[in-house]
């Protein structure tokens, strides 16, 4: 019997299910228990079952393809975050037996740009919903798709009035752990390095620092430049190590962040993790590269990614779409930057 012989009754009789498990292990097949799917997938395995991909699109009305707009990056130094995030992706859609099709649609040229990129898939049928990442307050992408009423799910908290239907991680309370982790070892005063971008994840990131700093015995203070300049914010750094009341340790908004706090703190005369301790946010592969190793949060790309496929399944099916957001924590990688006092 050859691969194209070979029928969903045949894979339902040799696992020993009906037709329907069979349907399901392969359209939904979060919806088996494990046993099953597993006996299901060597049955199709073993007999070489082909499922007729086009007959099922006209049958099901969906293409299992879910749209991923990537986020603009420039090859020659590519973003390993949001590298991550998209292979975390790719593999959370093939779990449930879905693709992703990329695309571009960049949102700074305007709602009508980012209409154009969406209504075209949308026309076209190519896809039976939308990741978006990189997801800020004022989003014109999430405002095309609720208008035009097209399942999607965003990573990133999306604005009031707005479909709440997003993933996300709990910034504050990841920044709010490192500053615990800072009080716990013995810092006294604690300085948070700041972004001067105007994104909402780093607004949280500086709340939860904020909130928690307030306790430490000799207060904390941030620091920061207008334009993310990174020697200016390396002077303003150096001049804060001078003296017998310096920060003990620096809180930083991001991971390239610390690399300029390491850089400052060297040039003051000083020693990462003996005289100050360095935090960073993101836990990019930089973090193990430098001397000493950063800790740093890192973010559950496998969680999220996986949260966020099965949100935009259950809006695509129409069984029981998710009404609110989901937030999920997000640890801190701990190494030597932050040695025990």
């Amino acid at each position: 019997m050859t691969a194209h012989q070979v029928t969903i009754e045949d894979v339902a009789r040799t696992a020993g299910v009906s037709r329907q498990t069979v349907s399901n292990a392969l359209n939904a097949p979060h919806r088996l228990r494990a046993t099953t799917l597993a006996r299901v997938t060597a049955a199709i395995e073993e007999l070489g079952y082909q499922p007729d991909q086009s007959a099922r699109s006209l049958r099901t009305g969906t293409r299992k393809v879910i749209g991923y707009p990537a986020p603009a990056d420039n090859p020659a130094d590519p973003n390993p975050l949001m590298g991550g995030f998209l292979q975390a992706l790719v593999s959370a859609a093939d779990a449930v037996g879905h693709r992703v099709l990329l695309f571009r649609c960049d949102p700074q040229q305007g709602a009508g740009a980012v209409a154009k990129s969406f209504n075209g898939l949308i026309a076209a049928r190519q896809v039976d919903g939308f990741v978006l990442s990189d997801v800020v307050h004022d989003d014109p992408r999430v405002d095309v798709l609720a208008e035009a009423g097209f399942p999607f799910v965003a990573f990133g908290r999306t604005a009031p009035g707005r479909p709440q239907n997003w993933v996300d991680i709990d910034s504050a309370e990841a920044t709010a752990g490192l500053v615990h982790l800072l009080l716990g070892q013995g810092h006294r005063r604690i300085c948070y390095v700041n972004s001067a971008a105007n994104l909402p994840w780093l607004a949280d990131r500086r709340a939860g620092f904020l909130q928690a700093a307030a306790a430490a015995p000799d207060g904390a203070f941030e620091v920061g430049v207008p334009d993310d300049d990174p020697a200016a914010l390396s002077h303003a750094l150096q001049r804060l190590l001078v003296g017998p009341d310096r920060p003990t340790a620096l809180v930083c908004a991001s991971d390239w962040l610390a690399l300029t706090a390491y850089q400052a703190v060297r040039a003051a005369g000083l020693t990462v993790g003996t005289d100050v301790a360095v935090t960073g946010f993101n836990d990019m592969p930089l973090c193990t590269l430098l001397q000493p190793a950063l800790t740093s949060i890192r973010l559950p790309l496998a969680g999220i990614a996986h949260a966020l496929v099965d949100r935009l399944i259950s809006t695509v099916e129409g069984t029981a779409p998710p009404t609110t957001g989901l937030l999920l924590p997000a640890d801190p990688v701990v190494r030597a930057s932050t040695p025990d006092r």
